[in-house]
């Protein structure tokens, strides 16, 4: 088997370098000293470089101006924004888009992809619900009229939302099945209430009271919404190892300088242990998520579904980033809280990934679910 990435896919992680060289991760306020959030929107000066750079569009078919490129290559240039900690909607973005272009009328797709590509539009899905606990559907009812949809509920803690042109919605029906709705920011009956983040961005709890939709803004393909739920949480957990790889880069740069008893402490063993634990983690995190990244973009075929290696990658992103940022505070001792050293901000960051990303348990539970509901022979 072939494990390199294709040319096209390291073109793109090439493209991404560039753009995201120059972005300081301290460039706002620390959340740390931040009542609020750390800035009213996300950076556009860097939207607009992504849209130059051809990577608004990365997964989009060249029929909406496009690269054509997979949820891999999303992966690894999400990978590389995380580094920076850039504050850009880029997974929500990708996510939804894609999703469009897989299952929204072509009406839909044809209106508003090429505006997407262009960093014309930004989009963003309530994915977390009410609490991160229940299923998101479960937050908001959908009720299908002669002339189309009708929404009500409550979904909290969704990403980028006060300044997003769409936000994708997922609701449950009379029936038990699950529709995505695209609401417009601004739409008639949607009311969105001031969140905040562990990193200290802006977040939305987004109140729908008798929100009309035409047929054209939902989505009642089966599928849709659990196909851009597991493209989310895998864009998850690229941005948590590449948080994590940055933050094990940043631990091994200081504690090659720091010295005790006239030796550079990551020359002592328990320093040494453990970082090579976490390096582990790091790679663990690494093999995961490209087995998931691979079952979402191929629909290959396996004794489990696609959801089982999701759960997996998304087991070992929670607890390792975690582990990663744990280790780094402790061996940077006192000075990885220094609010004028990044530590700290990567550390808010993961905080705010694991809680997306939900407890490790509970995806544990899921996988057994579904290794009980299909028996491996």
């Amino acid at each position: 088997m072939d494990f390199t990435f294709t040319e096209e896919q390291q073109a793109a992680v090439e493209a991404a370098k560039a753009v995201f060289a120059g972005v300081a991760p301290d460039a706002v306020p620390s959340p740390a000293l931040t009542p609020g959030a750390v800035a009213d929107d996300h950076d556009r000066a860097l939207w607009a470089r992504l849209a130059d750079a051809d990577l608004l569009g990365l997964v989009l078919d060249p029929a909406h101006g496009g690269s054509g490129l997979d949820p891999v290559a999303l992966c690894l240039v999400l990978r590389e924004s995380a580094r920076v900690l850039a504050r850009v909607p880029l997974l929500e973005t990708s996510a939804v888009a894609l999703t469009l272009q897989r299952y929204a009328p072509a009406g839909t797709a044809a209106a508003l992809l090429p505006r997407v590509a262009r960093g014309e539009l930004v989009l963003t899905a309530a994915a977390h619900g009410r609490t991160g606990h229940d299923p998101a559907p479960l937050a908001v009812t959908a009720h299908r009229e002669a002339t189309g949809w009708t929404l009500d509920g409550h979904t909290a803690a969704v990403p980028w939302a006060h300044h997003a042109d769409h936000i994708a919605v997922p609701a449950h029906t009379p029936d038990g099945r699950t529709v995505l709705a695209l609401l417009p920011r601004g739409h008639d009956g949607l009311t969105l209430t001031d969140q905040y983040g562990t990193h200290g961005e802006l977040l939305a709890a987004l109140r729908l009271d008798d929100v009309r939709l035409d047929n054209a803004d939902v989505i009642d393909t089966d599928g849709a919404w659990e196909w851009l739920h597991g493209l989310l949480a895998t864009g998850t957990c690229a941005l948590a190892l590449g948080l994590g790889e940055q933050v094990l880069s940043l631990t091994s740069q200081y504690t090659g300088k720091r010295e005790q008893f006239g030796h550079p402490v990551a020359t002592f063993q328990a320093v040494a242990v453990q970082a090579a634990d976490r390096y582990i983690d790091l790679r663990a995190m690494e093999v995961t998520l490209w087995q998931a990244a691979w079952r979402i973009t191929t629909d290959a075929g396996a004794a489990l579904p696609a959801a089982a290696d999701i759960a997996v990658a998304k087991i070992w992103a929670a607890e390792g980033v975690r582990r990663v940022v744990q280790t780094a505070q402790h061996l940077h001792g006192g000075f990885g809280a220094d609010t004028d050293y990044a530590l700290h901000r990567y550390h808010a960051w993961a905080k705010h990934l694991e809680l997306s990303l939900g407890p490790a348990a509970q995806h544990e539970e899921e996988l057994g679910d579904l290794l009980a509901t299909h028996p491996l022979t």
